[in-house]
């Protein structure tokens, strides 16, 4: 019997959150557990953590499901090559290996922004989407995946692009605007020098924006000036707990 549903976590740098996901539709069959990323993300107190989390989900009958993370770094077989505002002691750590022995049960690990774009590609703004898409997260710093006809070409890292001589996410992340309390005009503006500087790199067919502030994309995406179409990300953000337990029984 095939599976139908699976368990989605996405770790962030100030939360840890998850749910249980039917694979059919992408829709969360659960409430959105969350619990806060342990001070300075370090990887026994975030591999204690999520374990916690997942022992929630067990409490409440979903023992035995399948399992997707996805983690605020780059990912390559299973090893973490990068950390995204968690400890740098996960730099080079067999991650998958750690949470797999933490949890005793297999899973699937996956970058954070790769998660999320896999999850519109398959249920939200860019299903069926021809060419190249380009997902962007945008919070604490920027997320980005590629999609080419479909397919997931992982580990993009477009917020370390550097632009006027600095991080673009730095100056564009939807952090920037809080820290130096941007209103949205001002805070649009950096955001069409990194989407014009993207655009013309990839040509790409289509933006999808996701991250907690997608949920405001009236407020922005109608000042930008751009070749390419660019919308909200459907599934906001929830979309790397989507991708992550989709790509579990992938």
């Amino acid at each position: 019997m095939a599976t139908t549903h699976a368990i989605g976590i996405d770790i962030g740098g100030t939360g840890i959150k998850g749910a249980v996901v039917d694979l059919a539709t992408g829709t969360l069959l659960s409430e959105r557990r969350k619990i806060k990323t342990p001070q300075g993300g370090k990887p026994d107190d975030i591999l204690d953590a999520t374990a916690e989390l997942l022992a929630g989900f067990d409490e409440a009958g979903e023992e035995g499901v399948p399992v997707g993370l996805c983690f605020p770094a780059i990912v390559k077989r299973g090893y973490t090559l990068s950390a995204a505002n968690i400890s740098e002691k996960w730099i080079g750590l067999p991650a998958e290996r750690l949470f797999e022995e933490r949890f005793g049960r297999e899973i699937h690990f996956i970058n954070d922004a790769d998660a999320a774009g896999y999850a519109e590609s398959r249920y939200g703004a860019a299903v069926g989407a021809e060419g190249l898409v380009i997902l962007t997260t945008l919070g604490t710093g920027i997320g980005s995946a590629f999609l080419y006809d479909g397919v997931l070409v992982p580990n993009t890292e477009l917020g370390h692009l550097e632009i006027d001589g600095e991080k673009a996410e730095r100056a564009a992340a939807y952090s920037a605007m809080e820290r130096e309390d941007l209103d949205w005009k001002q805070w649009t503006k950096r955001l069409q020098r990194f989407y014009s500087h993207v655009e013309f790199l990839f040509t790409p067919d289509l933006f999808v924006v996701g991250g907690g502030v997608s949920k405001h994309h009236e407020e922005f995406l109608p000042l930008l000036d751009l070749k390419t179409p660019i919308v909200p990300a459907t599934h906001r953000n929830n979309s790397g707990i989507i991708g992550a337990a989709s790509l579990a029984v992938g």
